[in-house]
């Protein structure tokens, strides 16, 4: 009775080991992932963040992710806004320039807030907040693309990464809005 109950003791164990031990993206429920990188352009990038980004990982529907989505655009564009704004400070050469960048940036985070609060009763105007935003990442691009400083190359680095995380917002708003085919993937 006694070498029953050990067994059975570790073979429990080793299966509770498989799962508690398992890589978090094994555990990611992929399918509203899925329905959000299938309306992107770069799928790698999208799968990758957000299978990876523990509030988007840990979704349990469309909208909790988009919302996730749509979070972390925020965050990353407040950090460019507040890069802009501080090297507009430090650096008289490039105030023009950048104090332009960051008022583009206070506009997509300005867009992106107003897409948050849409999400959930108005996806489509959410969807078109995030869009729009694109506008303004071709405005900085425009400002700073041909400069060689350091901190123009940073900013020009933050906005190309700024414009994957829109790309995936706008899949993610899009997804939230198309009732017909994802109805009962949402939350």
């Amino acid at each position: 009775m006694a070498s029953y109950s050990g067994c059975f003791l570790v073979v429990t164990l080793a299966v509770l080991s498989q799962f508690l031990l398992a890589p978090a993206s094994a555990l990611v429920n992929r399918e509203f992932i899925d329905a959000n990188c299938q309306r992107v352009k770069n799928k790698q990038f999208c799968i990758q963040t957000l299978t990876t980004y523990p509030p988007t990982a840990a979704a349990t529907g469309l909208l909790p992710l988009a919302e996730a989505v749509v979070g972390l655009a925020i965050s990353h564009c407040e950090k460019t806004a507040g890069f802009a704004a501080e090297t507009a400070k430090k650096d008289a050469t490039l105030k023009t320039q950048f104090n332009e960048c960051h008022d583009a940036y206070v506009g997509i985070l300005a867009s992106l807030k107003s897409a948050l609060l849409e999400l959930k009763d108005s996806p489509d105007t959410a969807n078109y907040d995030v869009m729009v935003s694109g506008d303004e990442i071709r405005r900085v691009k425009g400002l700073v693309e041909k400069n060689t400083d350091t901190a123009s190359k940073t900013l020009m680095e933050m906005t190309l990464q700024m414009e994957k995380l829109l790309d995936l917002a706008a899949g993610a708003t899009d997804a939230v809005d198309d009732d017909d085919e994802n109805l009962h993937r949402r939350a």
